[in-house]
């Protein structure tokens, strides 16, 4: 009797532990890359990214890197790209978180994929509506049940959703929520809380940055309480971890900070890898200064008395070209 070979592909490597305690497949491979905040690689940094490489040209970021396991060593000294991987299974299964990056690159690598018929033929989607991660193995077996087939409109959505993110403005982003999204459940969500990160038109700051000075308004002292789902005081994470602390390095080191006392920075690893340094910062008191206090009021624009240069998908935002969003009316705002 012939055994079929499954592929788990996931996005988050807490998910990815997961599945692999939970024993689902013959193999589980996290892909997890940061699209939700920063300027996008290029199309052909992220089409080398997932094709073949020869042992010989090991140059650039490749999605073998860093993943271990018997059968990713063999890929990897065979230099495979992801789709010739993903054919020497039966079954390729994709499990998605709900949050933006997640579903970032779910567009991402669907749109990816989509000319490769061989590998859309063993495709199918589990779309999560909770953390992957934070379920128990026995969990994650049921859940598996709810696997269903990848279908033309999941890859039509995606392909459209990837094509508006990567735009130079986020007009194209923001006119996805007058479509159908349903192939794509928790995309709509995603766009909405990425549409959120652009500067308020009030405040001139996105939702994290607005959520860590109100966390700080209410009484939270320390750089960690006010990053996301620290104890559960912001439920919804739409940057990770590496992105918020530079949002935070970004609110105190600036020609008119919002907020004072942190101790050390800029947020990065050379930061992490030393621990007085990391105690320091982890011990900062933080408080609001005068200007911080009336953003929070409703009466401090950030934009207007500090320097704007970031990236929001394919748009640079500067000072004297902010798209911003307002909540409210969820309309977008152009410069």
């Amino acid at each position: 009797m012939t055994v079929m070979t499954r592929l788990i592909l996931t996005f988050t490597d807490s998910g990815a532990g997961g599945l692999k305690a939970a024993r689902l497949a013959d193999c589980v491979i996290g892909i997890e890359q940061q699209f939700a905040c920063g300027r996008l690689p290029s199309s052909s940094e992220l089409d080398a990214l997932l094709s073949p490489r020869a042992a010989s040209r090991r140059v650039g970021a490749h999605w073998l890197d860093h993943l271990t396991g018997r059968l990713v060593e063999d890929a990897r000294s065979q230099g495979l790209g992801l789709t010739e991987f993903c054919e020497r299974f039966d079954a390729v299964d994709l499990w998605v978180d709900p949050d933006p990056d997640s579903q970032l690159q779910l567009i991402w690598l669907l749109h990816y994929l989509r000319p490769h018929a061989s590998v859309i033929s063993r495709l199918a989607i589990l779309q999560a509506d909770q953390p992957i991660g934070e379920q128990q193995p026995s969990e994650l077996a049921a859940w598996s049940l709810q696997l269903a087939l990848i279908r033309d409109d999941h890859l039509e959505t995606a392909s459209d959703a990837w094509t508006a993110w990567r735009a130079s403005t986020p007009e194209t982003w923001f006119n996805l929520l007058a479509q159908d999204l349903d192939a794509l459940p928790q995309l709509q969500n995603s766009i909405v809380a990425l549409l959120e990160e652009l500067p308020s038109r009030g405040s001139g700051l996105g939702a994290t940055e607005m959520r860590m000075l109100e966390l700080r308004s209410a009484g939270h002292v320390h750089p960690y309480d006010l990053f996301p789902r620290h104890e559960k005081l912001i439920p919804r994470r739409t940057l990770g971890y590496w992105e918020t602390g530079a949002l935070l390095d970004g609110l105190s080191s600036c020609p008119m900070p919002a907020i004072a006392g942190l101790s050390e920075g800029p947020f990065d690893l050379a930061l992490h890898e030393d621990p007085d340094r990391h105690h320091r910062y982890k011990r900062s008191r933080l408080a609001l200064t005068g200007f911080g206090q009336a953003i929070v009021a409703g009466t401090g624009d950030f934009s207007q008395h500090n320097p704007i240069h970031r990236w929001w998908d394919g748009t640079e935002l500067i000072n004297e070209r902010l798209w911003r969003w307002e909540a409210e009316s969820r309309t977008l705002v152009a410069p």
